[in-house]
């Protein structure tokens, strides 16, 4: 059983024993936006109004973040990505497309490698599908992260935004020990990235989390990058596939960037 209730800014959606918190905004093709990390839907505050003016964009807080109050299990790829899929059933949604960034682009990701007759099309921005992929130096601040940290975050944006809107405030210190251990986890997903069937844009910033040559390895996983692409696109990937590194930009700045609206519009719009 599902449930809603619009006594917020948004509303909140039962599923899957999460209370999702969940916003829309404009009109059109049916667009789920995924967040990162310790990040709420907020975050995509300086692209939405252009993502929104042909868009409906379907903002949602994944689970233990921003509006969403955490549950006994695990911040784990897999179960949000379920948690994602029984939203677009339980909104009625016919095959939206999916754009996530970080964190959410792992989601997004498995929400196409899980259900993927769900999902029309797929943004995933800097989002890594092997862990040993990620700077040494970003793996050891990675390790770091665990309740013990939550004091000297208090000055933080992150912190900041979970005191103003989180349901229990005092649950971040949980929080940041459930995304060090997900984060502390291995993992490669490079078999399921090359059984991907839903037409993917593969984004990053050309100095983000891992190497640009990371996300080029993705793009050839989906047949990109492997020959020309022709007089009339005869030689690009035969899924539908595309990538877009963005210049000038770091993990921590793509999602407020033009480019980063501009790439997903372009490739979201593409033969509609």
């Amino acid at each position: 059983m599902t449930s809603v209730e619009t006594n917020t800014p948004g509303q909140y959606a039962d599923v899957n024993g999460v209370r999702l918190y969940v916003e829309t905004h404009g009109a059109g093709r049916p667009m789920i936006l995924l967040h990162g990390g310790l990040g709420s839907g907020e975050m995509f505050a300086p692209v939405l109004p252009t993502l929104a003016a042909g868009h409906q964009v379907i903002l949602v807080d994944l689970q233990g973040h921003g509006r969403t109050a955490d549950v006994d299990r695990p911040i784990d790829f897999a179960l949000m990505a379920d948690d994602i899929a029984a939203l677009i059933d339980h909104l009625g949604l016919d095959r939206p497309d999916l754009v996530g960034f970080s964190l959410g682009g792992g989601v997004a990701m498995h929400v196409a490698f899980r259900h993927p007759e769900k999902v029309g099309r797929l943004v995933s921005a800097s989002a890594n599908i092997r862990r040993d992929a990620i700077y040494p130096e970003m793996l050891a601040q990675q390790g770091g992260v665990n309740a013990a940290a939550a004091e000297f975050m208090k000055d933080t944006p992150m912190y900041e935004l979970y005191q103003r809107v989180a349901p229990r405030p005092e649950d971040f210190p949980r929080l940041l020990d459930k995304i060090g251990e997900a984060m502390r986890v291995d993992f490669d997903f490079t078999e399921q990235v090359r059984g991907l069937r839903v037409p993917t844009l593969v984004m990053a910033a050309d100095a983000d989390m891992a190497p640009p040559s990371h996300y080029v390895e993705v793009f050839k996983l989906l047949d990109g990058g492997l020959r020309d692409g022709g007089w009339t696109g005869e030689g690009r990937p035969t899924g539908g596939h595309a990538l877009a590194i963005l210049p000038g930009l770091s993990h921590y700045d793509i999602v407020d960037s033009p480019l980063f609206a501009a790439a997903t519009l372009a490739f979201l719009d593409q033969g509609r």
